[in-house]
């Protein structure tokens, strides 16, 4: 296991149980299903990493003027995360990295977001997405690091409620935090929300299973593994995420 802040993370794993139930998947959907919902597993609909015709461009795309002012002037690298529609769970998921001559496209994967689709006032239950901008700074999940940058915590207390649907078992096989309402520095576990729990938490990028999710961000393995491999603290990672109306606004 590879921890950065090792009391702090012991401390967070403990309560994992909890924060499963009340994090990211949520409470069950009924009928044996998860808050994640209940698709086909997703490795699908990818496109493969690295090099890219979409390169040395001044702004990341479809973004607009306020966005654009949101994105720290120190970031590198930019997980964005363009969503369908204000009320649909399907997105795409694109990595860009800042060179010398500008932002160039490293990556682009299908992807899901909240069933419900985004928001611009996130609250615990409302099965849609926070739109803005986020750094991440922390990783883990129930399978070992596959070579992240980023802090990762590797423990079995990633692993989902066994009622949650089967579809959903390896949706935590590996995860990013995304840092809404959140300590930075800490496991992707630990339960504090520094602005509340109605504001909601947990929210992550994580595995697909094939449908929308509870807020999270959902994307293929091998998608996952690249973006741990790729984001870098060095690079000061954010993601931007939304649906087209509000992130070209």
């Amino acid at each position: 296991m590879r921890i950065a802040g090792g009391a702090r993370r012991t401390a967070a794993v403990a309560v994992a149980g909890l924060f499963l139930l009340a994090g990211c998947g949520g409470a069950s959907d009924g009928a044996g299903g998860s808050a994640d919902g209940a698709g086909k597993k997703g490795r699908h609909g990818e496109a493969p990493s690295g090099a890219s015709a979409t390169t040395h461009l001044k702004n990341i795309p479809q973004l607009g003027a306020a966005f654009r002012a949101r994105v720290p002037a120190a970031a590198r690298q930019v997980v964005a995360v363009y969503g369908k529609g204000a009320d649909s769970a399907d997105a795409t998921l694109v990595l860009f990295e800042k060179g010398a001559k500008g932002w160039d496209q490293k990556g682009s994967w299908a992807a899901h977001n909240g069933r419900r689709g985004w928001t611009t006032g996130h609250h615990e239950g409302d099965k849609r997405s926070p739109v803005g901008v986020f750094t991440l700074t922390d990783a883990g999940g129930v399978l070992p690091d596959p070579g992240a940058k980023l802090p990762y915590t590797h423990t079995a207390a990633f692993t989902p409620p066994t009622y949650w649907a089967k579809s959903t078992r390896h949706d935590f096989d590996h995860v990013i935090a995304i840092d809404y309402n959140r300590v930075k520095g800490t496991s992707p576990l630990d339960p504090t929300r520094p602005e509340g729990q109605s504001k909601g938490g947990g929210i992550w990028l994580h595995l697909d299973h094939g449908s929308g999710t509870s807020g999270c961000v959902s994307i293929s393995e091998s998608g996952m593994t690249s973006l741990l491999r790729a984001l870098d603290p060095a690079r000061h990672p954010v993601v931007v995420m939304g649906d087209q109306a509000h992130l070209s606004a």
